[in-house]
């Protein structure tokens, strides 16, 4: 009897102890699988994004990519575990394991870059297909898939592995931008996460070895099945998934205009989306729902309230509240989706649809808005949605309540409530747009044109706005509408050297970054100007809204496509000037001040020209960066700083003239030039490195 009992205690402890290991395999699995899953979107974005301008919805449009990848993984898992035998699971994903081996190492191949012409939206999802595909796909998969055989196996769900997930995720993101951006070049970024995804898919087979039975590997009893969801609870996941994920895109859209378009800023609300899941699907203890539902309620009134005009958008002090009440949303809408979850029998269907519904909102603010709305309206849509998605799932939650009564009640008011400041945000944002001369948009961002009210009766001006930011202005005047102003005037560094240099007779000039033309006033009879734009909506703007390019003599042609690869396609130029100017609200296009992109101006110079860099900025110093590429090829630098003039419409500008022209910075209107600071151990960007953060400060 004795033995009998040892036996069955023996059993019991082999058991409970293999059940144990299997949970560990599975947790470092999909830890591992989630952390070079969210390691290789920030790597392979910024290895694509120089190729497509630098432009903020390049990041969108990959996002749109991960999300619908995600989908196509969660799909793939419930598929293989709904469909296919547990003793051919394991088979098929080992087999696709070692097939995404080939795709190693990850460099985007050469072909993919554009040619100027192309659809971007396209070549961006095609060339990350190309390049990462298999391999993101797969391990999209791992975290529904493991743990369905974990279920199967130990017969409860694992659904605390979903946070451990999200958890390796949100560690990858912050990760890549503290510790491995900063000291490691792209090429070692690649190859590190290219052998870290094969010592991953040694694990990954591990664990698929480990289950491959499918067959009970512990004492407990299976539990029921139980009642399979109904189609309101289907409707429920799908909303409440794809609500936070439009949302994260949108207000990562909304800080990039109308605060700065820095990649840093990337990050945050991506983490905070992350955070959100983690607290939610770790445990629900902390989810007491009269406090969450007031919270979800006053985050999305201050989104509402400050997407009215009652606060000023163009500054970086506004971040906190767009990026905590997206937290409050994610956390209010992810705890009900968790609260929601089925017994394991129909896991993978849960995970599938909330993959389906991330998807569904990345697309609708990825492709869809870009195409559809003249502005950028997603986010005034998106948070009224979600603050009545949260209402509908609160009337679920207490469906059966015995207090009817109040329940409506609430309900009624909230939603009255959130009409009226919905309608209220309506009727600002349609008399805020209603005298504008154009609305456009595209791939590369929402535009608009206005007139603003003369300071002094005749000085009426035409002005072009990226979000909130000036891209340049007119006079309508016709007697002044020849007149430089704004960033480029002739009290900027780009009108005294352009002043200057012209001294000298005729010249040829070249210029990154069109924007109205306004540089082109400085074109005379004998010039030759010569611009390079990536958007076709600033050169339609340019030629139909303003006159700059039509008033220049020389009827300078614009070259469509990035500048770079426009540059690199074509023989040397000879330009006396060339201009840099192809900043995007205060976004870095890291590629154009790089050592090569240095490299590619001086070939399209003459041995004497003179390089102009705007660099006015209000986050990131680029002093260091273009001084460190000067001094590399033995050129003078200078900066040029002045202030502004709002009776002459003249703004405040600072601009980094680079020569190594004989007596040019000792002429008369270069006397205000003055030196560049390098900080001592400085490192200049290349193409395989850059170190945004050396340069960044909120404090400029």
């Amino acid at each position: 009897m004795t033995s009998v009992t040892g036996g069955n205690v023996d059993r019991a402890s082999g058991a409970a102890a293999g059940a144990y290991a299997g949970w560990v395999l599975a947790g470092a699995t999909i830890f591992f699988g989630a952390f070079f899953l969210f390691q290789v979107e920030p790597l392979i974005a910024k290895a694509i994004i120089p190729w497509f301008g630098g432009s903020a919805q390049v990041w969108t449009t990959c996002l749109l990519f991960f999300q619908t990848g995600l989908l196509c993984g969660y799909l793939y898992a419930h598929l293989l575990a709904e469909r296919v035998p547990p003793a051919w699971q394991w088979r098929i994903h080992i087999g696709l394991l070692v097939l995404s081996l080939v795709a190693l190492p990850i460099f985007p191949a050469e072909f993919w870059k554009p040619q100027g012409d192309e659809n971007p939206l396209f070549m961006i999802l095609g060339l990350l297909t190309a390049t990462i595909g298999l391999p993101f796909f797969l391990l999209s998969a791992t975290n529904p898939l493991v743990q369905s055989w974990l279920a199967r196996s130990q017969s409860k769900a694992p659904y605390q592995l979903f946070a451990l997930s999200n958890f390796g995720s949100m560690l990858a993101l912050l990760s890549y931008p503290l510790v491995v951006e900063p000291f490691l070049p792209l090429r070692v970024q690649t190859w590190t996460w290219s052998i870290g995804y094969a010592l991953f898919v040694v694990l990954c087979s591990t664990t698929a070895w480990r289950f491959r039975s499918g067959e009970q590997t512990t004492l407990v009893e299976t539990t029921d099945a139980g009642a399979a969801p109904s189609w309101g609870e289907y409707g429920l996941w799908f909303a409440l998934a794809a609500l936070p994920s439009a949302m994260l895109l949108a207000v990562t859209n909304f800080l990039l205009q109308n605060v700065a378009a820095i990649p840093l800023f990337w990050i945050v609300p991506l983490a905070l989306y992350l955070l959100s899941f983690i607290f939610a699907f770790g445990s629900l203890w902390w989810y007491w729902r009269p406090f969450w539902y007031l919270a979800a309620a006053a985050a999305t009134m201050a989104m509402i309230v400050g997407m009215s005009g009652f606060s000023s958008l163009n500054d970086y002090q506004f971040l906190p509240l767009f990026t905590v009440c997206l937290f409050v949303c994610c956390l209010v809408c992810h705890g009900e989706v968790a609260s929601l979850r089925p017994t394991p029998r129909y896991l993978t269907s849960f995970y599938l649809i909330i993959a389906a519904g991330g998807a569904f909102g990345g697309l609708f603010v990825a492709a869809v808005a870009p195409l559809v709305f003249i502005a950028s309206f997603e986010l005034q849509i998106i948070v009224p949605l979600t603050a009545a998605a949260i209402v509908l799932a609160a009337w679920w939650r207490y469906r059966f309540t015995k207090r009817a009564g109040l329940r409506d009640a609430v309900l009624m008011i909230s939603l009255s409530i959130l009409s009226g400041a919905t309608s209220y945000m309506v009727v600002y944002t349609y008399r805020d747009l209603q005298g504008s001369h154009f609305l456009g948009r595209n791939f590369y961002g929402a535009l608009r044109v206005t007139d603003l009210p003369p300071l002094i009766p005749g000085d009426e001006r035409r002005l072009l706005l990226n979000g909130s930011i000036n891209h340049g202005e007119q006079y309508l005047a016709p007697e002044k509408r020849r007149e430089a102003i704004t960033y480029f005037s002739h009290a900027s560094g780009l009108g005294v050297g352009l002043d200057e240099l012209g001294k000298d007779g005729p010249l040829k000039v070249g210029v990154i970054g069109l924007g109205t033309g306004t540089i082109a006033a400085y074109c005379r009879p004998g010039d030759t100007y010569r611009f390079y734009e990536i958007n076709p909506l600033v050169l339609e703007i340019a030629q139909t809204e303003f006159t700059y390019l039509r008033d220049c003599p020389s009827n300078p042609p614009t070259i469509m496509g990035d500048a770079r690869l426009s540059l690199e396609r074509e023989e040397p130029q000879q330009f006396d000037f060339f201009a840099v100017d192809a900043f995007i609200s205060d976004a870095i296009p890291v590629h154009l001040l790089t050592r090569e992109a240095f490299d590619l101006y001086w070939r399209h110079l003459k041995p004497d020209g003179v390089l102009a860099v705007h660099i006015s900025n209000r986050y990131v110093d680029l002093a260091p960066i273009v001084a460190t590429a000067a001094q590399a090829n033995g050129k003078q630098v200078k900066i040029i700083a002045n202030g502004s003039d709002v009776t002459a419409a003249v703004s405040g500008a600072t601009w980094m003239l680079i020569t190594s022209r004989p007596g040019f910075f000792e002429r008369p209107g270069l006397q205000g030039a003055f030196d560049a600071e390098i900080p001592p151990g400085f490192t200049g960007w290349t193409d395989d490195y850059s170190n945004l953060w050396r340069v960044f400060s909120l404090s400029r």
